[in-house]
């Protein structure tokens, strides 16, 4: 694209901003009004105000907005770059809706030099309706220049969104490292490790920054070398203190190196430095639990309560995480009141019941009251079949470790079969996921039962390997339907993330073959979607994501969005 053609596409972007839909999040109304009337002497009709974190999740649920203006200070201690780092980590709004950060903070461009997940731009007030036009259309046009990456990225092709990337790099090249940065998390994400590594270098050669760093040092971690991984990692965090999840990835190092003390230190400092990240507070939660340090991991899970109100985060097992730790520390009547807390916020809800059953016959187990704790755990067990039944219905999560709470119950009130039975599954389902597994080995630490827990996690992880090497030889043998009846029984027997993968690349495969099967390939889609909710970001859900795009591109199916 020549200069001229940016010139004319710029003029064009600023006609079209009229139709835009814009969202401006401020805790003042009269804020809001102005920002208002500002946008309406631009032409911009189409407004939207949100007073609160909460009301912006409302609104970004059942609208599309293609320009979010955001104030710094937000009503409940977070800020405007948390709330966007919340809405992009769970999908909330679309790559290419345009963010912008009001502030009154001249010091806020150092933040947002630094921050993993920056905004579009951001205005110094006070500004004028030409200033923020200026920075509406410069945003609007990187959109546009960027387009065909968010696209790919969105239909989870991530082949055709890298070969977007090159194209931007080749003809944009103002837009060069937004293109490299894309390509080089794309190649990551489909566990190209080594050309992920060879992109992050190249950005290095030109421009030293955060990013390009900590994505060589994930690279370096994804193919073994942890010191030298951890090295970089400590080289952003003394550079950049603000690049905050430099600090979750040097956990990640330590706890790869079975250093959990060093884990929950880094995760506490960068819990401390953004204290309203709610999924950071209940990573330092969980190392602390399972570093036995049960005062921090009280007052992380207490944070996560306390500081998620009103954010999309919030789950039933925030309150379940800190009524078990309760119960651990001897405070039965503190994990009540947590458990009546959630009753009240989460009432109708069948997975808080479950958790208030649970959590009562832990409590009465350990003041001495067996007989009243049993009748509470057959309630519980009869519950879960109820909750998992609804949850396949719906295609809701189960919470897994609520599942590992029913099993140490059942283990305290003398159900030993139901307990393995629970264990069983929930180590089988979630073999990849070392807080759970080792959520799973302190109940059976805590039951007295340390060598049966290894017995039973040693024992599931041989089912798990013999159950794919049969669908796997067959495939390999070129029986290819004979591997998608075998990797769908394993599926359906035991839905972890691995055989949900390859159920659902056996099926692809054998359709890229065969010819396309409506039946068939809705039922392969099932399993990746329940695989993406799993690990969204697994390198496997990619690659069959990817071949998904492939083989519906071949007979001219519309692809869902990822």
């Amino acid at each position: 694209m020549s200069a001229l053609d940016n010139d004319e596409m710029l003029l064009v972007l600023q006609q079209s901003l009229t139709k835009k839909r814009v969202l401006i999040v401020d805790r003042h109304p009269p804020a809001r009004e102005s920002l208002r009337l500002m946008l309406a002497a631009l032409g911009v009709t189409a407004v939207h105000g949100a007073g609160n974190s909460a009301e912006v999740i409302r609104q970004v649920k059942t609208n599309r907005f293609d320009i979010v203006l955001s104030d710094f200070v937000l009503d409940d201690g977070r800020d405007g770059q948390q709330l966007l780092e919340e809405l992009r980590h769970a999908h909330l709004i679309p790559l290419g809706t345009v963010y912008l950060i009001i502030t009154s903070e001249r010091g806020y461009t150092n933040v947002v030099s630094m921050a993993e997940l920056a905004p579009d731009d951001y205005l110094i007030k006070p500004f004028t309706a030409d200033q923020l036009q200026a920075r509406l259309v410069k945003a609007i046009f990187k959109k546009h220049v960027l387009r065909r990456i968010y696209e790919q990225i969105e239909r989870g092709a991530l082949q055709e969104a890298i070969a977007a990337c090159d194209r931007v790099i080749q003809q944009q090249p103002a837009y060069m490292y937004d293109a490299l940065r894309f390509k080089g998390e794309l190649l990551h994400t489909l566990g190209k490790t080594a050309e992920a590594e060879e992109v992050f270098r190249r950005v290095l050669e030109g421009r030293v920054v955060p990013w390009a760093k900590m994505g060589l040092a994930t690279a370096l971690r994804d193919r073994g070398a942890l010191d030298e991984a951890g090295d970089l990692a400590e080289q952003v965090l003394e550079e950049a203190p603000e690049f905050l999840s430099a600090y979750d990835f040097l956990a990640s190092v330590h706890e790869a190196k079975g250093r959990l003390v060093d884990a929950q230190h880094v995760l506490q400092r960068a819990a401390d430095a953004s204290p309203h990240n709610t999924i950071r507070q209940r990573l330092v939660g969980d190392t602390a639990a399972r570093n036995k340090d049960l005062l921090g991991a009280e007052k992380a899970y207490a944070k996560v309560i306390d500081r998620s109100r009103g954010s999309s985060l919030r789950t039933v097992d925030d309150f379940a995480n800190l009524s078990r730790v309760l119960v651990e520390k001897g405070d039965v009547a503190a994990s009540r009141k947590i458990t009546a807390d959630m009753k009240r916020e989460w009432r109708g809800d069948k997975q808080a019941e479950l958790a208030a059953l649970v959590t009562e016959s832990l409590c009465l187990d350990m003041e001495g009251s067996s007989d009243k704790a049993q009748g509470l755990v057959e309630q519980a067990i009869a519950l879960q079949q109820e909750v998992v039944a609804e949850a396949g219905a719906k295609g809701k999560h189960v919470s897994q470790r609520l599942a590992v709470d029913l099993a140490h119950a059942c283990y305290a009130t003398g159900k030993q079969d139901a307990a393995q039975k629970i264990m069983r599954q929930v180590a089988a389902e979630n073999h990849e996921d070392p807080h759970l597994i080792g959520h799973i080995t302190s109940v059976f630490e805590k039951t007295g039962q340390p060598d049966a827990g290894k017995a039973l996690l040693d024992q599931v992880g041989k089912q798990i390997i013999e159950l794919n090497n049969k669908g796997v030889m067959a495939a390999r043998n070129g029986d290819l339907e004979g591997a998608v009846e075998l990797l769908i029984q394993a599926a359906e027997q035991v839905p972890n993330l691995q055989f949900l993968v390859n159920a659902a690349k056996a099926i692809f495969t054998l359709l890229d073959k065969k010819g396309w099967d409506k039946e068939l390939a809705a039922r392969a889609q099932d399993y990746l979607q329940r695989a993406q909710r799993k690990d969204r970001k697994s390198a496997k859900v990619a690659s069959a994501r990817e071949l998904y795009v492939t083989v519906a591109n071949k007979y001219g199916i519309e692809v869902d969005a990822a």
